[in-house]
């Protein structure tokens, strides 16, 4: 999935743009991951819908920032890679922090948002225990590097233990640098958006691996419980936190009803 670059507010941003003429779709990936986990969805959809998926800062091919930032200031990004394409408006979501800035797009600029794509993601703020959690998984990184003794878990639970999995851990140690950064505390420190919900009208599409450890099901209950447009969550078997990548075969049917309903895709 090659990138293209566009330089908003300030900060360069890297994309994958399918094009096409079809209903636009905005996809944004979970931590420590990029774009490419939606390839299988690039892969069925496309041309019937233009799926446009980008790299977070310090992820993929986007450079990360020295500067301290928010989901909100990434909400505010992706509105300039909007502005950019020409898309008055587009179905928004992602899996993780990528349902972060969806969330945040929908509340900063609604008439944008078609519908919402929300995969095993949150509106509420860390908790403590959470928070304990991935800073002493940063720290351990930051120390050790890309060890197998720290990528095993990690791959576990954010895609499972298959070939997925595998492949990630050896892309960690290929790669130069982890996003260990600025980013962790956009992440360590995000607010919670779960008042404002009701705010959000447009229809939602809610996402949830079974086996996924990093984020339980209790949350996204919150987010059909207060979402108006929010139909029941939708239990993906077997998958843990990264669905979209490990279980298309479920994921994509679900989709792409959710968006002959709401978007126009053709069928």
């Amino acid at each position: 999935m090659p990138t293209s670059s566009v330089k908003v507010n300030g900060h360069e941003l890297r994309y994958f743009d399918s094009g096409g003429d079809g209903p636009p779709v905005l996809l944004g990936h979970g931590y420590f991951l990029d774009r490419t986990v939606f390839a299988p969805q690039v892969e069925a959809l496309a041309p019937r819908c233009r799926l446009i998926c980008w790299d977070a800062p310090a992820h993929g091919d986007t450079p990360g920032r020295d500067e301290r930032m928010t989901y909100w200031d990434l909400a505010r990004d992706l509105i300039g890679l909007m502005d950019h394409l020409g898309l008055e408006s587009a179905v928004v979501g992602g899996i993780s922090q990528g349902g972060f800035v969806a969330l945040r797009l929908a509340l900063l600029a609604p008439e944008r948002v078609r519908a919402l794509v929300l995969a095993d993601t949150e509106a509420t703020a860390l908790d403590d225990a959470d928070r304990t959690g991935y800073e002493g998984m940063f720290a351990a990184l930051r120390e050790a590097g890309p060890v197998d003794e720290l990528l095993v878990p990690l791959s576990a639970q954010l895609l499972g233990d298959g070939q997925h999995a595998a492949r990630w851990r050896q892309r960690w140690r290929d790669q130069a640098a982890l996003p260990l950064g600025t980013t962790t505390r956009c992440l360590l420190e995000r607010d919670d958006v779960s008042d404002r919900l009701a705010e959000i009208t447009c229809p939602a599409l809610l996402i949830w691996g079974s086996e996924d450890v990093s984020l339980p099901r209790d949350r996204m209950e919150l987010l059909a419980a207060r979402l108006p447009g929010a139909g029941a969550v939708q239990v993906i078997a077997g998958a843990a936190h990264t669905p979209a990548l490990t279980h298309p075969e479920q994921v994509n049917p679900l989709l792409e009803r959710f968006l002959q309903d709401h978007s126009g895709l053709r069928g």
